[in-house]
């Protein structure tokens, strides 16, 4: 099939292989071996996107990883994928491409319309338009919305499958470039287990697309038996396609390995991408460098491109870009693309601002015919949807004369020089400095166990990069603890250069505002004349003028155009750019599908699910279950037929008359221990502990910096160092985390250790008048008579059944307000002690009962539930329990409950409230208000948190939250309600039934 720019030699592609694909609903036809971008450039197809912001035509610009404008809309339906770039896009049969940010298509886009009126809408104009009128805001959001944005997500599930896995290893290798091997080899012989890390279909890196020998042989040669070597060692493992996109504390490294993503949709199998993460002793930064542009007026036309992106395309997949080209540079390396477009007959000259020299790449350049133009720089590219010609202007002293020339071409090759790719590097917390010979920064000094080499570490000849690499991947292995092999080395050309000449801007005689657009992102349309205004705004460092022009926030992250704005930057403000500095490197190095990170937590799988021993038994008796905290916990036990209403009705009064019992299990557990254990809770909980008594327990409250309760629970005193902790069942991670915080940041001192023991115990609460019946039955070593086991105290002693016996902790607390006993056993015996207990309450009607009857109980009694009643913004006074705060010691969030707002008596307080109509359970959520009214604003002085229908007192209560509503009691106020009507409640105690408390102390 015709590709009027395919090669008819070269390349290390299957040309015998025809790939049919679409583009834009244009069919066309590529090659096995080339990426999406390649074959598009085969096919003459130079103009591929629109920019994000001016729409201006963009085409290929690189062939790797920092394209910034060959972004594409990949496949459809649940297959999509939104963005990619096209350079990384290894082509597959069938593959269904369109270009993105472009309607109704890339021809005919309308919002083309904003490059005429560009100037208007310069960096930051956003900050200052869209104001006015305001009525109007609606519409300008419709608009902004429409124009954002570039791909569209997927609107279908996804179809694939993602997995995670983790690896540890002695060293890793993260490029597979020649310093990447190197480094690999020497590792490997060293007997380290090594991973290479390689974000390409092949090993090699730039050697692929490099006619570079390497003992006196091709590359390709040594890439090959380097690559058979590395395989043959047991303790190296290679990851192809596989992209280390962030660098993580203590030496953790994720990567995304893609699978499947190279083969036909309809043929794929299995796992699509694989997230790594890899723990490694040590680890090799051979992550290469990104060529930077050149600026120049209109330096964003289609077939304008990197110098090293067109040798790629060359050498590698055998496609002539150009046949006229404009090659412009300020070094040597790039001379090696001129000789490779005249091998295949293409027509270059060569702009360079720096005066002749020796190198020896210019040498053979003028040797080959091609014309050098030096002291000569680019000010202005021509042409619409493709470049047509280049302006030319003398370059001496730094300074850019008057155009002098004008060169008609199809391509114009750009090289600025290299930046190498420090992200990982920074990212693990290494520093870097401006390098003025290489006019780049480079790594200096690791925070983590990690080493940089080759182009990533500023050797940009291959026998820099090779000996780097092997010196590197040898001291890795010895700092890993292994003995390195004898020392690598391979022999090389020594190819002479002259030094690179900086050169950041040529601006001419005319402002950067009112010329041609120089641009320096090239996806977020950010320009010099951007750069130069966010400084006239007083926008000074890097990181503001950053987000005021938006550079660097595109998907390439800035890989292209960073450097570049820093340079522009510091002229601007008169500085250096070591002065400047660059932005921050944050993962991810590049884009990550959703899917890896999630692997398969999804749906059912999305959080674990955590189930008490007894699940089962709850189960097969038909109980309703509710998420809580992970957990699965009964919310109610209807019989056949029966409405939740009724079920819980029944339950409430099985407890209050008789007995019931509740599966408590999942309530947070932690086990604390030592000798400051005593210290510590008297720390984190605001009432005194270190007089507890061993065999007692207290109810505390703990809060966090701002003096808001942050959790709850009862802690019994097991032994003199020794305490157990109950909380919340969704609060038992956060507490016990908040504890470890401040224990290893705070207090390291404390002598005190915190174990978390929730999974470990079965805890069963029966609750009722007959309660002690029941335990008395099963328990014959306890005595349970008030006298011997008091209220809020715990006794160890046993459960026993037929010809079996397990020991158990019984403690006698309630949530209830009734005569309660929580039994703890260990876990894999709660089934069996379960079973024991509901024989044993048999007699008495004893009724399971599950989380809504917990919550209508401890309502009734006015207990609360951190987390429902309380949202982050209650103090204890708010809660009517001030005097749990001891005045006799300091406590975390003791100080801020001083704060004038905090002691304002003006605040919110906890209240009881009875509706009017006792058959209407108020809303929870419903704002409370002085007095009804259907104003636009009306005042809101509370709102409702708990509310149910009390079986007990045969009507509804609510408990919430009203501004100084202790003062309030007894009056009337009105609830807003959901169909828009009113319902006066009064404001009564929070306790509504029992409320001498008499019940659970029964005999």
């Amino acid at each position: 099939m015709r590709q009027p720019h395919r090669l008819a030699h070269g390349g290390r592609l299957d040309t015998a292989t025809s790939i049919e694909f679409t583009f834009n609903g244009r069919t066309l036809y590529g090659c096995q071996g080339d990426t999406l971008a390649s074959a598009l450039l085969a096919n003459g197809e130079h103009f591929v996107g629109r920019s994000f912001k001016y729409h201006r035509p963009r085409g290929v610009m690189t062939a790797g990883v920092e394209e910034p404008n060959a972004l594409v809309q990949l496949e459809d339906g649940g297959h999509t994928v939104p963005n990619p770039a096209a350079t990384t896009i290894e082509l597959y049969e069938g593959l269904r491409a369109t270009s993105v940010n472009a309607a109704p298509d890339l021809e005919r886009d309308r919002m083309a319309i904003l490059q005429r009126v560009g100037r208007f809408i310069p960096a930051g104009f956003y900050y200052k338009t869209f104001m006015w009128p305001r009525r109007w805001w609606p519409r300008y959001e419709r608009l902004i919305r429409q124009a954002g944005g570039l791909g569209r997500a997927p609107a279908q599930p996804d179809p694939d499958h993602y997995d995670k896995r983790y690896a540890h290893c002695d060293v890793l290798v993260v490029g597979g470039g020649p310093a990447g091997l190197a480094a690999a080899m020497a590792a490997g012989m060293a007997g380290a287990r090594v991973i290479l890390v390689d974000n390409q279909s092949e090993l090699g890196g730039g050697l692929l697309s490099s006619p570079a020998l390497i003992n006196g042989a091709a590359n390709n040669d040594w890439i090959r038996q380097t690559h058979a070597a590395l395989q043959g060692m047991s303790d190296v493992r290679i990851l192809s396609r596989s992209t280390a996109f962030g660098y993580h504390d203590q030496n953790l490294v994720t990567v995304c390995e893609q699978l499947t993503d190279h083969l036909p949709v309809t043929g794929r199998r299995g796992v699509r991408q694989r997230l790594w993460k890899v723990r490694a002793k040590q680890v090799v930064l051979a992550t290469g460098a990104h060529e930077r542009p050149l600026l120049f007026g209109n330096n964003d036309l289609p077939g304008i491109m990197l110098a090293s992106a067109v040798s790629t395309y060359v050498r590698r997949y055998a496609v002539l870009p150009g046949r006229r080209v404009v090659l412009y540079t300020n070094n040597d390396g790039a001379y090696r693309t001129a000789l490779d477009l005249r091998e295949q007959g293409a027509n270059v000259t060569v702009v360079d601002p720096r005066p002749p020299g020796r190198g020896a790449l210019p040498d053979a350049v003028r040797s080959a015919g091609i014309e050098v133009r030096n002291e000569s720089v680019v000010l202005q590219a021509r042409g619409g949807r493709h470049v047509k010609g280049v302006v030319l202007a003398s370059y001496v002293g730094g300074q850019a004369g008057p155009a002098t020339a004008r060169l008609a071409c199809d391509l114009v090759a750009v090289s600025g020089g290299w930046n190498p790719a420090l992200h990982l590097h920074a990212q693990s917390g290494g520093q870097t400095r401006w390098d003025d010979a290489h006019a780049c920064f480079v790594p200096m000094g690791s925070q983590q166990a990690q080493a940089s080499a080759g182009a990533a570490n500023g050797e940009f000849s291959l026998a820099l990069a090779l000996e780097g690499g092997a010196k590197a991947g040898s001291r890795a292995a010895m700092l890993a603890g292994l003995n390195p092999a004898g020392a690598l080395a391979w022999r090389t050309a020594d190819i002479a250069q002259d030094p690179l000449m900086p050169l950041w801007q040529v601006a001419g005689r005319v402002r950067p505002s009112r010329g041609a657009k120089q641009f320096v992102d090239y996806q977020n349309d950010v320009t010099v004349a951007d750069i130069h205004l966010a400084v006239r705004e007083g926008y000074h460092s890097v990181e503001h003028v950053k987000r005021y022009t938006a550079m660097g926030f595109g998907t390439d992250q800035g890989k292209l155009g960073n450097i570049n704005g820093a340079a522009v930057l510091a002229d601007a403000l008169g500085k250096t750019i070591a002065q400047t500095g660059t932005t921050t490197y944050r993962p991810n190095y590049t884009p990550v599908a959703f899917g890896a990170l999630a692997g398969r937590e999804l749906g059912d799988f999305f959080d674990p699910i955590r189930k008490t021993s007894v699940h089962e038994w709850h189960v097969s008796r038909g109980a309703v279950f509710e998420d809580v905290g992970n957990w699965k916990r009964p919310w109610y036990f209807p019989l056949p037929g029966e409405s939740m209403q009724a079920a819980v009705a029944r339950e409430c009064l099985a407890v209050r008359n008789g007995v019931g019992m509740l599966d408590a299990s999942t309530l947070g557990k932690i086990d604390i221990q030592g000798p400051d254990a005593a210290t510590l809770l008297n720390w984190v909980y605001t009432n005194l502990w270190s007089k507890l008594e061993v065999g007692k327990g207290r109810y505390g409250l703990m809060l966090d910096e701002n003096g808001m309760v942050f959790d709850d629970g009862v802690t019994m005193r097991l032994g003199e160092q020794h305490y157990l902790m109950s909380t919340t069942t969704g609060g038992a991670a956060r507490v016990l985390a908040w504890m470890e915080r401040w224990l290893q940041t705070e207090w390291p001192h404390l002598d005190v250790h915190l174990t978390t023991v929730t999974d470990h115990f079965a805890t069963f609460a029966v609750a009722g008048p007959l309660a002690r019946r029941v335990l008395q039955s099963v328990c014959p070593d306890i005595d349970f008579s008030n006298a011997a086991f008091p209220f809020m105290s715990f006794r160890d002693g046993s459960v026993a059944g037929a010809g079996w016996s397990s020991p158990a902790r019984i403690m006698r607390i309630s949530f209830s307000g009734e005569l309660s006993y929580e039994v703890n056993v260990p876990a894999n015996l709660g089934q069996r002690v379960w079973n024991a207990l509901m024989e044993a309450g048999h007699e008495h009607g004893i009724t399971p009962y599950g989380t809504e009857t917990m919550h209508v109980l401890r309502a009734e009694k006015g207990y609360i539930i951190v987390g429902q009643d309380t949202d982050g913004s209650m103090t204890p006074q708010d809660l009517g329990m001030g005097g749990m705060v001891a005045k006799s010691k300091d406590c975390l969030g003791k100080r801020s409950l001083s704060r004038a707002h905090t002691a304002s008596a003006q605040r919110k307080q906890f209240v009881g409230l009875l509706a009017s109509d006792p058959a209407v359970v108020l809303p929870e959520g419903s704002q409370i208000m002085h007095r009804a009214s259907r104003a636009p604003i009306v005042p809101m002085i509370g709102h409702v948190t708990s509310s149910y229908m009390s079986p007990t007192l045969n009507r509804s209560i609510a408990l919430g939250w009203v501004q100084d509503g202790q003062e309030r009691m007894g009056q009337l106020v009105e609830v807003a309600l959901p169909t828009g009507g009113f319902m006066p409640a009064t404001i009564h105690s929070t306790v509504f039934y029992d409320p001498e408390g008499g019940r659970q102390h029964v005999d």
